[in-house]
């Protein structure tokens, strides 16, 4: 019979975790530009890991070794740091900058939207011409992305940005009753997550979590750490799209992915992973046993580092755990607060009861 009395020593997520998850969303960290970011994740893990370090393309790496048994298994888990967002392209003149999107972003999210750009996190606008200003057929059409520019004001200001610099949505941090809501809690809400393990690590593994670069213009972070780490199995924890609105038109959503409220998504296939099925029956079982709330998301698109760790040297099993969210890759993603907390209950049980010869089974 299972003990169930190891879930009451989880991590529980509290106002210091909230806080940081606060930090962590409002600071800017579009792909290739993580900079922000990463100081916050050192200051962090380098008080708790046994070695924290940066690789060449600017992964943080931190170590902790298990103090039980001989041969613990090594264990990687990575959550990506960066954020989608914008890059500038060409100074117009006046204020007004020609940009590019960094990662998913669709073009019909973005007038209007305030933004910061560059290490100065200048204020700027992302503007289109008026509705009065347009005719009905304008007005049929989707904003053309080439239309589109960034307006910080014509000064001093717009002498501080230069083609190349990043521009991350504005919007700030809020905990609202259940809710989580602001940008980039994909993926901050897995960098907490790993941070808040890394703080509680289990005695009985080698821990190694890794704060990932460049996952949202093609898993880049990802692929070069866990090369280096060359681990037994990682999980990769993210945020999946919690597709669980009322469909189109109006009738019930049959498809709904993942859904708020019902626990973190365990995947068994996305568009670059086909799950180790031994990760996924452990985790499974684990939330069972314990009584953790899980749900397995359904099989489809979408991807997460796992896609490049578990094609690294002779390969890597690998799974992904994601915390659902409303309105990703937009200015805004909406969670709830017991979704992450139950991402870490589960993930922790699940590393500090791990079975002897959990890779061995068929």
């Amino acid at each position: 019979m299972t003990d169930t009395s190891l879930l009451k020593h989880a991590p529980q997520i509290g106002a210091e975790a909230i806080a940081l998850l606060e930090q962590l969303s409002n600071a800017s960290g579009v792909s290739g530009d993580e900079g922000a970011v990463r100081a916050l994740v050192l200051e962090q893990v380098r008080p708790l890991a046994d070695s924290a370090r940066v690789d060449a393309l600017g992964n943080v790496i931190a170590f902790k070794a298990g103090t039980q048994g001989d041969a613990r298994p090594k264990v990687m888990l990575a959550a990506h740091m960066d954020e989608v967002g914008l890059m500038i392209s060409a100074d117009d003149g006046d204020g007004l900058f020609q940009f590019q999107v960094v990662g998913g972003i669709d073009a019909r999210q973005l007038a209007g939207k305030a933004v910061l750009v560059g290490k100065a996190r200048i204020p700027g606008v992302i503007g289109a011409r008026a509705i009065h200003l347009t005719s009905p057929e304008e007005r049929r059409n989707t904003i053309p992305l080439s239309t589109l520019r960034i307006d910080v004001g014509p000064g001093e200001a717009a002498s501080r940005v230069e083609p190349g610099d990043r521009a991350a949505f504005a919007t700030r941090f809020r905990h609202s009753g259940p809710s989580l809501m602001g940008k980039a809690l994909d993926n901050r809400l897995g960098v907490a997550t790993l941070i808040e393990l890394l703080r509680a690590a289990p005695e009985n593994i080698d821990l190694t979590c890794v704060f990932t670069t460049q996952e949202e213009i093609g898993l880049r972070g990802a692929g070069a750490a866990a090369y280096s780490v060359q681990p037994d199995f990682a999980i990769a924890v993210d945020s999946t799209p919690a597709n669980d609105l009322p469909a189109w038109d109006g009738t019930e959503n049959a498809r709904y992915n993942t859904r708020l409220g019902y626990g973190p998504a365990i995947y068994s296939y996305d568009r670059g992973t086909i799950s180790d099925p031994r990760l996924v029956r452990w985790l499974a079982r684990t939330g069972e046993e314990y009584g953790i709330p899980f749900q397995m998301r359904q099989p489809g698109g979408g991807g997460t580092d796992a896609g490049a760790i578990h094609q690294q040297r002779a390969g890597v099993p690998s799974v992904s755990v994601s915390v659902p969210g409303r309105y990703p890759h937009t200015a805004i993603l909406l969670a709830r607060l017991e979704d992450w907390q139950n991402t870490v209950r589960l993930l922790w049980v699940a590393l500090r009861a791990m079975p002897e010869g959990l890779l061995a089974e068929e």
